[in-house]
């Protein structure tokens, strides 16, 4: 290839800013570049809740966003994920403690289907029984605030600590607790994802089907 034709090849080439979701007050998240808009379309970019705040405290939790419409040089995302960073969860491990975590499959109000992974640190050492106890509160928990919440408000709950404050404040009378944290939220299909999910569905007897919730 020339060099005439490398050189206009990359001036076909444009720089779109990438915005987060309204969520999150439409704040600049990055940039991407791309020859045609459509190939912006889908692309992910992940940044962390403290960049988009300006608070370094919370740069242990990453957010992930993927892209779902394209302006003129703009390019605007769904909140698709929000995860702890493995260094600060492994700063919460203690020895001579225990953990208890879910993994809890919910749709909310508005059909989103979400994963949903909650995870508790006790004081000291906790028997079979009161783990088990533990991730009972987490499943009932994690439940119904889906049935009470849109995608984006059970979002918010998550990333502001609200549904981790609601799973301590119950779970701490079963053993004491030193922190409970949601570890992952993820979106695992949209409205219509769902919609064409049920539509293509073989009906199975309920027996044969598998509870959504896998405790670890």
């Amino acid at each position: 290839m020339s060099e005439r034709s490398v050189t206009k090849q990359k001036q076909g080439k444009r720089w779109y800013t990438i915005f987060a979701p309204e969520q999150f007050d439409r704040a600049e998240i990055g940039s991407t570049i791309a020859e045609e808009p459509d190939q912006v379309i889908g692309r992910t970019i992940e940044t962390t809740l403290g960049d988009i705040n300006n608070d370094a405290g919370a740069n242990n939790t990453k957010l992930t966003f993927k892209i779902t419409d394209v302006g003129s040089d703009s390019a605007y995302t769904e909140f698709i994920k929000h995860e702890l960073t493995r260094d600060y969860l492994r700063s919460l491990v203690r020895r001579g403690a225990s953990k208890a975590s879910a993994t809890i499959t919910v749709v909310t109000t508005d059909d989103y289907r979400v994963k949903i992974q909650p995870v508790a640190f006790t004081t000291k050492k906790a028997d079979n029984s009161q783990e088990h106890a533990i991730r009972r509160v987490m499943i009932d928990l994690v439940k119904e605030a889906a049935k009470e919440r849109t995608f984006e408000e059970l979002g918010d709950s998550v990333i502001e600590g609200r549904l981790s404050s609601a799973i301590y404040g119950e779970a701490k009378t079963i053993y004491p607790l030193r922190r409970v944290e949601i570890q992952k939220f993820e979106l695992e299909a949209r409205p219509e994802e769902l919609a064409e999910e049920e539509a293509t569905a073989v009906d199975v007897d309920e027996d044969d089907v598998a509870d959504d919730v896998a405790d670890e």
